[in-house]
């Protein structure tokens, strides 16, 4: 059964301890996630699965503590297994971007440089599926281990997650996606924001679990709507052309200087009013 169909049998019959229920859609993130990296697309395959594998390990947080040390045991290799994903997708990711800002961009001499970028990028995403598919032909050891952690979720005590101690787990995500999002308006280092998104992204995910399985959250002011995540996207895309601008780059150490001079300042910009645009948001909700 796919993730969606477990969504729906989910919601279609609340259950008095949603525990097992949402075993049962993480085991389907799992087994979504093994479906992906299988796709005959590797890059699509990779991101999906990758998807898949954030929605399953937030679920898993929801009962940090109470599921036994079979799920902090669970988690670990489920990291594991997504960071060793995450060079291929950067690479494909990168290739993207490019994409992106040459559709943007309107200057001849700028989509020169961009259009050189993107040939690098495209000639080292091929290098770097090349070497993944040659080491893990078909990514069948990973599509193993998913198949051995998807059997090893039901074996934890997924009971005791109660809906009292799964509504604790959603305030503290709550405040921690906030505590985040202060420290990253204030510092502007690129890991706070990074942290912000993920526990952002983290909670969001978990609010769409409980609701599947028929339990009511709390609306967070901190969650995102349409045009923060327009615009954290845009500026991802700058961090990671950045991420690609250092030594061991694909690009020419020209392209390098004339791609940071671009989006350095772009991405301080962007980040700029993301944070003013939050603040304005929690402002009118507060004074609602």
């Amino acid at each position: 059964m796919g993730a969606a169909s477990a969504l729906d049998k989910a919601s279609a019959t609340p259950p008095a301890v949603p525990g097992p229920a949402l075993c049962a859609l993480a085991c389907a993130e799992l087994e979504s996630a093994r479906e992906s990296l299988a796709d005959p697309d590797l890059h699509e395959g990779v991101h999906q699965a990758r998807k898949a594998i954030r929605r399953a390990r937030a679920i898993l947080a929801l009962g940090d503590g109470l599921l036994g040390p079979g799920g902090g045991l669970i988690d670990r290799e489920l990291r594991t297994l997504n960071r060793s994903l995450s060079f291929l997708r950067d690479a494909h990711a990168l290739v993207e971007v490019l994409d992106r800002l040459l559709a943007r961009e309107r200057k001849d001499d700028t989509r020169k440089v961009l259009q050189r970028a993107r040939e690098a990028a495209i000639a080292a995403r091929a290098r770097i599926g090349g070497a993944a598919t040659r080491s893990d032909p078909g990514l069948h050891a990973r599509r193993a281990m998913l198949d051995v952690l998807g059997a090893a979720l039901p074996a934890l005590d997924w009971t005791r997650s109660t809906p009292a101690g799964l509504r604790m787990a959603i305030a503290d995500g709550d405040l921690r996606s906030h505590e985040a999002r202060l420290r990253a308006c204030e510092s502007g280092e690129d890991e706070d924001w990074h942290r912000w998104r993920r526990r952002a992204r983290r909670a969001a995910h978990q609010r769409r679990a409980l609701e599947a399985v028929g339990m009511p959250v709390p609306p967070d002011s901190d969650r995102f709507d349409r045009q923060t995540t327009h615009r954290l996207g845009q500026a991802q895309d700058l961090a990671l052309l950045l991420d690609h601008c250092r030594r061991d780059s694909p690009f020419s150490k020209d392209d390098r200087h004339s791609l940071r001079e671009r989006a350095q300042p772009a991405l301080q910009r962007a980040r700029r009013r993301i944070a003013r645009h939050v603040a304005e948001r929690r402002d009118a909700c507060t004074t609602d």
